[in-house]
């Protein structure tokens, strides 16, 4: 047993959070590879996302393509950008394809919407849909970003967090919260446990693209920035545990 208790435990408690936005990157579907999708990794990840939504929270994810993308990357910097920024788009439906299969596997309902119409595949967003999904405790996934060049996925979930009314957008990454400087390259990098919108942008942090976190300030929608490869952290920022970093 976990130090964070049973499921059974954990769904009598009342999470701070009743709905989330998660923003994953397509690399951790890669998991130890740099390209692609590793079974093992996508089903660990459900497994965490699904005993979550169990303990009653509502969840919208949006994933990533960089998994796919990065692997074209190259030659897409002679691309046109909006064709690139299309490829990119459907290398996210292709990872909420697979993180849909492997969170229904766990039980648990999932609906996958794009930006970009494409019925025998998934469902069109369509706002007032998705969120009578959510009030259903079905996980949504939202994939094609916005359907729109030049906006990156974490426009594209920050934009959905704001149109489902989202408690918080919560954006999982390979380290533990906002920091001064990459502490992957600066051992002297310190961490901070909250900051705001104006420093993050003010500083140039780039956890966020700075349109992101404009747009969250602007509509005082809270930002949780922590990380995901420490087993059980989804389910402390669901439940308001202070992991991580707030950015409000």
């Amino acid at each position: 047993m976990s130090a964070q208790g049973t499921s059974a435990e954990r769904g009598e408690a009342k999470s701070r959070y009743q709905r989330i936005l998660l923003k994953l990157s397509g690399e951790v579907m890669a998991g130890e590879g740099s390209f692609g999708l590793d079974a093992g990794r996508v089903k660990a990840l459900a497994e965490e996302v699904a005993e979550v939504a169990k303990a009653g929270v509502q969840i919208g994810l949006v994933v990533g393509g960089g998994n796919f993308f990065r692997g074209v990357a190259a030659a897409a910097r002679h691309m046109d950008r909006v064709a690139a920024d299309h490829m990119g788009m459907l290398a996210t439906v292709i990872n909420a394809l697979a993180l849909q299969d492997a969170l229904e596997q766990q039980g648990v309902p999932t609906r996958v919407m794009t930006a970009i119409p494409m019925n025998e595949v998934a469902e069109p967003y369509i706002r007032r849909r998705a969120i009578r999904h959510l009030e259903k405790g079905r996980i949504v996934i939202f994939a094609a970003g916005t359907s729109n060049p030049y906006f990156s996925t974490d426009t594209a979930a920050t934009l959905r967090g704001l149109e489902i009314h989202a408690d918080v957008v919560a954006k999982a990454t390979r380290v533990d919260g906002v920091y001064d400087k990459d502490p992957l390259q600066n051992t002297d990098a310190v961490r901070f446990t909250e900051i705001s919108y104006s420093d993050v942008l003010a500083k140039n942090l780039r956890v966020m693209d700075a349109s992101a976190v404009a747009m969250c300030r602007d509509n005082h929608l809270r930002i949780v920035v922590f990380d995901l490869n420490v087993y059980g952290n989804i389910m402390r920022m669901a439940m308001g545990e202070p992991i991580g970093t707030l950015i409000s």
